[in-house]
């Protein structure tokens, strides 16, 4: 860092504190101001550069994002897969390393992916880029097998959500500990934990847990949590001077041995470098299971636990769950208190409620590390049903919701992305399910939830799905036309990706209660993984107080990803210490 820099860093933290020591400025007038009087604290042309000792600026947001990797090793009709198979175990490759062409391999390969590199994005509130952030990997120059290095599966379309900590000063996400370029690495053991039912061959890798503060600076933590499965999404608070990682991801099939492996769990963060740490075991903070509202599901009980999105608000951990045929898709939390959704005294089922008051967060395993597997239900249970969302099991349900992202605007306001159907149904131009809230989309897109104080439980106010164009494909350039040929593995349906719905959100409420909500698209398409589609940041104003939707409000794209580039998190840039802002 440059002298001239680290002056005004130094006159940056007087100005803050100076102003920050008598009154707490609105967030919105003092970002504008701080812009206006340091036009060239950060420049654009920073983005190709070490950004260690580069701070981020306030009030921008960072968006996640991936890149194909140019070097995918795999040729049609020749190679074996998954990497590592045998004998009979072995499929051949039905289309070599092209994108988006290879997902096509997905047809034969049902762990089939591709590790890439991740970037964040900074960029203004109006969605123009201001800088880009490299998280090291091994496609850098000086990055050797023993640095620290992270990546993501490209087409896994629930990895590197972002988390801001509750006191703004540290961004979150999750990923692998491997190259770029490697094959099936989201469904791979970990190191420290074979899961024998595992039937993919591959090298284990470590999940990685990434964090960064305002100065642009990346600490990793390795765990070996989620063996076979994939870490979706982390967020880290320090609770009586520790930093703790609370994760959420996938959960393995009831009859894997290792199911407290996966779903929602908790690690110390660590300061070490990657390869100087000793990843912990898993450990569980939280369970649920049908069985707390009354009700049995035959099979597959750990994927009750398989999460998506995860949140805290107010002491609370909170989770979501939006994918899978079994279970209860919808807004959960952890229970700390023991008592907050327990079965009433009248013999009334439990598995729903609201939070104790004066909450605190887990800061340990489940059960206090007295935890185990029974009949294929990890225990014990101290998680429930966020009070007034869904409590109906997915199987028989011809309308489940699918949330994804969390954002709460405040106590009793919360916005949930609903990701959509995923079903690329395609007739008259258009992708039917996903254009018709009759198919089952009138959850899809943004919807916006409100604490009816008198009934103790959620309600759902109304869904945003205005100007996200459901179901009707957009072009990319450089992307294919046409549809998806079958003879080469494809799918018969065209290659154009259509918006289904929303996966990440953040947002801000300004001094008027107009809060702006940003969101990253979910897709469909006729790709062999819709996880592979480039997709779009939006935008949205809304009234905090509304009950129904302005007649004006709509969503707005402000960045359509390019083709092999795809967009996964958005949230605000962490702040410095000492740099407040409102929610």
């Amino acid at each position: 860092m440059n002298e001239t820099r680290v002056l005004r860093l130094r006159r940056l933290s007087a100005v803050v504190a100076a102003l920050l020591a008598p009154v707490a400025a609105p967030h919105a007038a003092f970002a504008q101001a701080w812009m206006h009087d340091h036009p060239g604290f950060h420049h654009e042309q920073d983005r190709d550069r070490d950004r260690h000792g580069s701070w981020l600026r306030p009030g921008d947001l960072l968006l996640s994002t991936t890149v194909f990797p140019s070097d995918a090793n795999l040729v049609a009709g020749v190679t074996q897969l998954p990497p590592g198979c045998a004998g009979n175990a072995c499929v051949t490759a039905v289309a070599g390393g092209e994108y988006p062409y290879v997902f096509n391999n997905a047809s034969v390969d049902g762990n089939f992916g591709i590790t890439s590199k991740i970037e964040l994005l900074e960029l203004d509130p109006d969605g123009r880029e201001v800088a880009s952030i490299a998280v090291p990997n091994s496609t850098q120059p000086g990055v050797s097998a023993q640095a620290d290095q992270m990546v993501t599966s490209f087409s896994s379309k629930s990895e590197l959500a972002l988390n801001l900590s509750p006191d703004g000063h540290e961004l979150s996400f999750m990923g692998y500990e491997a190259p770029v370029a490697a094959l099936d690495v989201s469904n791979s053991n970990t190191p420290g934990v074979n899961d024998s039912s595992n039937p993919l061959s591959t090298p284990a890798y470590y999940r990685v847990i990434a964090r960064v503060g305002a100065d642009g600076r990346f600490h990793f933590t390795r765990t070996n949590a989620f063996s076979g499965d994939n870490g979706r999404a982390a967020i880290t608070a320090r609770v009586n001077g520790v930093d703790l990682a609370y994760m959420a991801g996938n959960s393995a099939d009831s009859d894997a041995a290792y199911i407290e492996a996966s779903g929602a769990q908790i690690t110390p963060a660590s300061a070490l470098p990657e390869s100087a740490q000793q990843a912990q075991a898993p450990t569980p903070v939280g369970s649920f299971n049908v069985s707390e509202l009354g009700l049995s599901e035959k099979g597959d009980t750990a994927k009750d636990n398989n999460y998506r999105g995860t949140a805290i608000e107010d002491g609370v951990l909170y989770y979501s769950k939006g994918s899978g045929g079994k279970g209860v898709n919808t807004v959960y939390f952890v229970d700390t208190s023991g008592s907050a959704c327990a079965s009433s005294a009248s013999g009334s089922a439990g598995g729903v409620g609201l939070p104790a008051a004066g909450a605190m967060l887990p800061t340990q395993a489940l059960g206090g590390g007295r935890f185990g597997v029974g009949n294929g239900v990890l225990q014990p249970l101290n998680m429930c049903i966020l009070a007034g969302f869904p409590s109906a099991l997915n199987k028989g349900n011809p309308n489940p919701m699918h949330p994804f992202g969390l954002w709460f605007a405040n106590d009793h306001t919360l916005y949930v992305a609903d990701e959509g159907t995923g079903d690329n149904t395609y007739s008259g131009g258009a992708y039917v399910n996903a254009a018709s809230a009759q198919g089952g989309q009138q959850f899809a897109g943004l919807q916006k939830w409100v604490l009816n104080p008198r009934t103790h439980a959620w309600t759902l106010a109304y869904v945003l799905q205005a100007g996200l164009d459901l179901g009707h494909p957009y072009a990319v350039s450089g992307y294919p036309t046409g549809t998806n040929p079958v003879a080469q593995g494809g799918t018969g349906l065209p290659w154009a990706p259509a918006t289904d719905g929303l996966r990440a959100v953040t947002g801000r409420v300004d001094d008027h209660g107009m809060v702006t909500l940003y969101a990253v698209t979910s897709t469909v398409s006729g790709s062999g993984d819709q996880g592979a589609d480039p997709n779009r940041l939006v935008a949205i104003t809304d009234r905090i107080d509304a009950t129904q939707p302005g007649t004006q409000e709509r969503f707005r794209t402000l960045r359509s990803a390019a083709a092999g580039t795809l967009f996964r998190g958005v949230s605000w840039a962490p702040r410095a210490r000492g740099f407040a802002f409102g929610r």
